[in-house]
């Protein structure tokens, strides 16, 4: 199989949208079985809009969504088995313990008791919800609760894994716990699509990463691929001992907290970052990271607002 999900041409405009743009434009892509694939973008940019078109929950305006092999809008029968998802906004049992939940998802699904038994007591143990387990869905905290439904659907025997922002609310412990869930995940070939607003998260996991903003895919491919696409690879933080007018012949700047960003090449950020240091300023610099080129290809920064997208 070449490709675990393909899309082509998917597009979604909401019945009440009016005229504002659709929450999905003509987004095409490709994505390889048996990795982690990052979607990232800011709230309303489209990522919950594809999930759900993507697990069959939404039909898209035009455009075409194929799963393994079937295709999940004529024939989502086909798709639905192998597949398993945690919403953004997700709704556990609550009056569930956490291990009921999972071990009842899991047969649910059609596991046999000895295995599904046996793929709870791992998850917990790897999540850290051993000590949880008895207790109700309803009396656990936001964070913990997410962790559940993290710990459900990657204790399943699901072939593709929809991840829609599965650390929102989790501690940095909690997200560090979640990750190393799903890098074992990847080891038995299973594919993950994790979408996010995490860029760290992005970095840290995927290997190939598409950044959507406001419905469409503005840049896909590794982290390498999307620094070498950039206009400006480096970057260079001052404080504001060097005047604005004097940094704008190296490249493109930004006002910062007591100082300035300026993209660039990467001779011109030697050349900055030595005469800055030579005046007495405080100085960083070197390749951008993730955050940096959302800015530079979008224009704007990945927790800036965003229109809403529209429900269903």
């Amino acid at each position: 199989m070449d490709a675990a999900v393909v899309t082509n041409g998917v597009t979604k405009r909401y019945p009440k949208s009016g005229d504002r743009p659709p929450a999905l434009n003509g987004v095409s892509l490709s994505i390889r079985p048996g990795g982690i694939y990052g979607i990232i973008g800011p709230n309303g940019a489209g990522k919950t809009t594809f999930i759900r078109i993507c697990t069959t929950q939404l039909l898209p305006t035009s455009g075409a969504v194929t799963i393994l092999g079937e295709d999940a809008v004529a024939d989502p029968r086909k798709v639905r088995p192998r597949i398993a998802v945690i919403p953004q906004e997700s709704r556990p049992l609550y009056f569930l313990n956490v291990d009921e939940l999972i071990y009842l998802y899991l047969k649910m699904r059609g596991m046999d008791r000895p295995e599904a038994r046996r793929r709870t007591d791992a998850v917990l143990d790897e999540l850290g919800l051993t000590g949880e387990r008895k207790r109700l869905v309803s009396r656990l905290s936001g964070g913990m609760r997410r962790r559940a439904m993290v710990a459900m659907v990657l204790a399943s025997d699901a072939e593709v894994l929809f991840l829609d922002e599965p650390t929102t609310g989790l501690d940095p412990l909690a997200r560090r716990e979640v990750w190393g869930a799903i890098r074992r995940t990847v080891r038995d070939r299973r594919t993950v699509i994790l979408t996010t607003h995490y860029l760290d998260e992005a970095e840290q996991l995927a290997a190939r990463i598409a950044l959507i903003d406001r419905g469409q895919v503005r840049l896909e491919g590794t982290g390498d691929d999307l620094r070498a696409r950039v206009k400006h690879p480096y970057r260079v933080t001052l404080d504001g001992r060097v005047p604005r007018a004097e940094l704008e012949r190296y490249g493109e700047v930004s006002d910062v907290d007591g100082g300035h960003l300026v993209f660039t090449r990467e001779s011109d950020a030697r050349e900055l970052a030595l005469r800055a240091l030579g005046s007495g300023a405080k100085v960083s610099m070197g390749p951008v990271s993730l955050e940096d080129i959302f800015l530079q290809v979008v224009g704007h920064r990945i927790d800036d607002e965003t229109p809403a997208e529209e429900a269903a």
